[in-house]
């Protein structure tokens, strides 16, 4: 299980929000964005990550439509 220190340090690597912990996933609370945690160890890789339900690709997430995303 991820320790509440280490939540604390994780951010969304799009748009640097704070993440939150939803079950076996890692939410963002600003795009939504949600990185699955597998054998306890996030995958923080955007390219793995579920697109919040309404957004079809990353330009789609708020982060990305307020310029604050960085999608290279």
């Amino acid at each position: 299980m991820i320790n509440e220190e280490l939540l604390a340090l994780l951010v969304c690597p799009v748009g640097k929000a704070p993440l939150r912990r939803e079950g076996d996933a890692l939410v963002c609370t600003r795009c939504g964005l949600r990185f699955a945690i597998k054998d306890d160890i996030p995958d923080m890789l955007v390219e793995e990550a579920d697109l919040p339900t309404g957004c079809h690709s990353l330009a789609d997430l708020a982060c990305a439509k307020a310029g604050d995303a960085a999608l290279d």
